[in-house]
């Protein structure tokens, strides 16, 4: 549709560049945006990476990275065309590269949707790697002793402590593994003979949970051990207890955590999105346009932008 019919003198024209200019300036701002929050994700994703089963939960960030750098270029170069804009005779050098520049910068407003639908539609992607990655790691905490394995108590502890939260889905999940190394059992006890011998994998299962579990507003001493016995401890009732120790899993803690992380970047995306949907209807309506000799009668959005593309290939 043709609207807003002007007459671009020397001062409009100079005027229309100083705009675009600006607008393709604080859209290479928007792409370092883009590349930080894309490189800020990688981080976080890495931080935690040994609890993470799949690789492929960072194609989100990597999106971010690849559409920020493209940012950067493409509308450093269209700053760079409508600065040249306001003489006529420099614009003529770009005009053989109007038409590719006016295809990416569509490609890269639709690659910008593309990430910020990535980074709403990773949650059930993410829930299923933490819950396989959070369940694999747990059955190696005991291996302090093992090459490639024995950072694992360490990174389990902190993350427990850090997101307050405790086995897998809940503490109930260190029933079901040893978590305590063969090192630091004594055989000669009884107690520890029988309890691997009723096991049918020799598993030295207890009802206890390590240290990071321990809930610090407890009223009393944390209990880790025979935590589904009330009568080993005095005034204790497992089923109401809840400020023993903590209830919530770590897949929730850490699920809701990059949640709140993806979606928050996720907006930010979709509002740049419409900066940048902005700035090329109106930077690829209006330059071809501006850049006619002075005096001339032009529309700012003549035409839609199949129209200009054919336009622009007739015209050489």
């Amino acid at each position: 549709m043709a609207v807003l019919k002007v007459t671009f003198t020397k001062y409009r024209r100079s005027k229309l560049a100083q705009i675009l200019w600006i607008l393709n300036w604080l859209s290479v701002m928007t792409g370092f945006i883009l590349f930080s929050l894309g490189l800020f994700l990688k981080i976080e994703i890495n931080k935690r990476i040994e609890v993470l089963a799949k690789g492929e939960i960072s194609s989100a960030s990597n999106m971010l990275i690849s559409v920020g750098l493209m940012a950067c270029v493409i509308n450093f170069l269209g700053g760079k065309m409508c600065y040249d804009c306001s003489d006529a005779h420099r614009y003529k050098r770009w005009r053989p590269v109007l038409l590719p520049y006016i295809a990416f910068a569509f490609c890269f407003t639709f690659c910008l949707l593309v990430g910020a639908f990535m980074c709403y539609a990773a949650r059930k992607e993410l829930e299923d790697s933490l819950s396989l990655g959070l369940r694999e790691a747990i059955k190696f905490y005991k291996d302090t002793d093992i090459p490639g394995r024995c950072f694992l108590k360490k990174t389990i502890d902190m993350l427990q402590i850090r997101f307050q939260c405790c086995g897998n889905n809940s503490f109930r999940d260190w029933f079901e593994i040893q978590w305590i190394s063969a090192r630091y059992l004594n055989m000669a006890s009884r107690e520890v003979v029988d309890r691997l011998k009723n096991n049918i994998d020799g598993k030295f299962l207890v009802d206890g949970v390590p240290f990071s579990c321990c809930n610090p507003s407890s009223p009393r001493p944390c209990i880790q051990h025979q935590l589904t016995n009330n009568t080993a401890h005095y005034n204790y009732d497992f089923l109401t207890e809840e400020l023993n120790v903590w209830m919530r899993g770590c897949r929730e803690a850490l699920l809701d955590y990059y949640t709140h992380i993806m979606r928050s970047i996720g907006l930010v995306v979709l509002i740049i999105w419409l900066f940048e949907v902005s700035s090329v209807l109106f930077g690829d309506g209006s330059v071809p346009e501006g850049c006619r000799p002075c005096g001339t009668n032009s529309l700012l959005f003549p035409k839609d932008f199949w129209s200009l593309a054919l336009g622009l290939i007739n015209k050489g």
